[in-house]
């Protein structure tokens, strides 16, 4: 199989299911915004020294790859298809780590500045890039079935990153800048 198809060229492209729409289609931008949080972490994580926190973005990055899985399939709920399942495991896990996080860190009073190492940088642009793949996924919502776990994944997950960033950043030692 050829990786163009040429239907991209008048605009088009085919969900999961076969069926054709516009690339503007609120299906293909949800799943694009978090295909763009998946390239972002992947980015991140060449940024990390920690193997455990790398293995942690390549599940969550496994993760995405589900939630695209079920955007791109109009279908999704009749098919069942357990690879691309997200379990609420899942969800748990994500606030376990901000919980651990959390006790590392000093308490935040006041809002900070994104930046930091490049790792936690990097992270923090994933986090906003997560807030509009959330926002996109909830606007889809309003029109077709999405699974209510799929939002509450994308709204745990971007202040997981939240806390990773600032994580990352304290252990490399880079200050937090208040606003």
């Amino acid at each position: 199989m050829k990786i163009y198809t040429k239907t991209g060229d008048r605009g088009d492209t085919r969900l999961f299911d076969g069926t054709e729409v516009r690339k503007h289609d609120d299906r293909v931008e949800a799943y694009g915004d978090v295909d763009e949080l998946n390239s972002l972490l992947g980015a991140a994580a060449s940024f990390l020294h920690d193997p455990s926190l790398v293995a942690t973005l390549s599940d969550i990055q496994r993760d995405l790859f589900s939630v695209g899985a079920q955007l791109a399939d109009p279908r999704f709920r009749e098919r069942g298809r357990a690879k691309s399942e997200l379990s609420r495991e899942r969800i748990a896990a994500l606030e376990n780590a901000i919980d651990g996080f959390e006790t590392e860190l000093p308490p935040l009073r006041q809002f900070i500045l994104a930046g930091g190492g490049h790792a936690g940088g990097m992270l923090h642009v994933a986090r906003t890039v997560c807030r509009r793949a959330e926002r996109r996924v909830v606007s889809l919502s309003e029109k077709v079935e999405v699974s209510p776990d799929v939002i509450e994944y994308l709204n745990r997950l971007s202040d997981f990153l939240f806390m990773m960033a600032r994580a990352v950043n304290h252990r490399e030692g880079k200050q937090e800048i208040p606003w």
